[in-house]
């Protein structure tokens, strides 16, 4: 390696996330929510950086090309499908969101189907399953109930 001991960062700002530095890449981006491993891989190879470098060893330009890959990804070659907001309702754009904007979509999206009380909208209001998921014995909340005996015997 050329890098030195004094260009390793231990802590490295990106997006507005610390991530470790002795991580692989793609490994350290999946701690910004909203990043996988494979979109973390895609945006390193988009960026021109080898995925198995360290994040810590990268320098501030490699660093800076790697964020600017990650807020616009169909600007540079990563596919559609690999994006968390695609058809997006209110503009119909194929999006990638991260970290509160990711949360804030998420939550609007459960108020809207709660709001026009699709299927999936009254089992989250009634903080049930959503997904088809048994039921009868799994997912209860509350204290246990039992059957109780009779003193005495």
């Amino acid at each position: 390696m050329a890098a030195t001991k004094e260009e390793f960062k231990l802590v490295v700002r990106f997006m507005g996330t610390d991530l470790d530095g002795s991580l692989k890449i793609p490994y350290a981006l999946t701690k910004v929510k909203g990043i996988g491993v494979m979109l973390g891989y895609a945006l390193a190879r988009a960026a021109g950086i080898d995925p198995e470098k360290r994040l810590g060893y990268l320098s501030e330009e490699e660093l800076k090309r790697l964020e600017e890959v990650a807020k616009d990804p169909l600007a540079h070659g990563i596919p559609s499908w690999l994006l968390n907001r695609r058809k997006d309702l209110l503009t119909g754009k194929d999006l990638h969101l991260y970290g509160s904007d990711l949360v804030f979509a998420i939550k609007e999206d459960i108020r809207r189907e709660m709001r026009i009380k699709s299927w999936r909208g009254v089992r989250h209001s009634l903080g049930l399953k959503v997904r088809g998921q048994r039921t009868r014995t799994t997912g209860r909340t509350g204290t246990a109930v039992g059957v109780s005996r009779r003193r005495g015997r």
